[in-house]
């Protein structure tokens, strides 16, 4: 489990493409500390598994079924990308409860920066749509943040400047993808009430 907080903003420094699936080594001093085969590292909000690691750097394999869901089959060698270790149990949860399990991805609509913060604007899947609500938890390339506004299609965040210096949406432009999570406690609720295709 993680929980959204961004540890360090790392860089993709190998990608190598197999049949069905894609290998990256990434660096990230900071993640990389202690860290063993088998561990799990959140990249842009994805869950992935430590294969090799040396120094600085470690690799992880990456089968279709992420590509296919998520935006990291879009990375390439020199890209930027947010890195999280799981939270150890007992440490404070700064963020939302975070799978690391990416629902779909959107797309930077707008950003509108203000003085000291900035509005950024994201489309929405549809079928995510109703796990959405304004003031609600929402991740977006593995970062917890909080809705602002929600619609049938966007959603908006405000980014502080710590985020904007400290992950890849103080870099990522009007048309660049984006790792959606929604609130898991949402999609448990829906499932026990009965509301997706069910009877109560």
């Amino acid at each position: 489990m993680f929980t959204g907080i961004v540890e360090e903003l790392g860089e993709i420094t190998a990608v190598e493409t197999l049949d069905d699936a894609c290998r990256f080594r990434l660096r990230g001093p900071v993640v990389t500390e202690g860290a063993r085969h088998g561990d799990s590292i959140a990249v842009n909000g994805v869950c992935l598994t430590v294969v090799a690691h040396e120094g600085d750097e470690f690799t992880a394999d990456v089968m279709a079924e992420t590509l296919n869901r998520s935006s990291l089959g879009a990375l390439t060698t020199g890209s930027r990308v947010n890195l999280e270790r799981p939270t150890a149990v007992g440490a404070r949860l700064g963020g939302h409860i975070v799978q690391g399990h990416v629902d779909g991805t959107g797309e930077i609509l707008e950003r509108k920066p203000s003085e000291h913060w900035e509005i950024v604007k994201i489309s929405l899947p549809a079928d995510l749509a109703r796990y959405v609500v304004e003031k609600g938890s929402i991740t977006v390339d593995g970062i917890s943040l909080t809705v602002v506004d929600a619609g049938p299609d966007f959603f908006t965040v405000s980014l502080i400047p710590t985020t904007l210096a400290l992950t890849t949406l103080g870099i990522k432009q009007p048309g660049d993808p984006v790792n959606l999570e929604v609130d898991v406690i949402a999609k448990y609720v829906e499932r026990l009430l009965g509301t997706q295709g069910g009877t109560r």
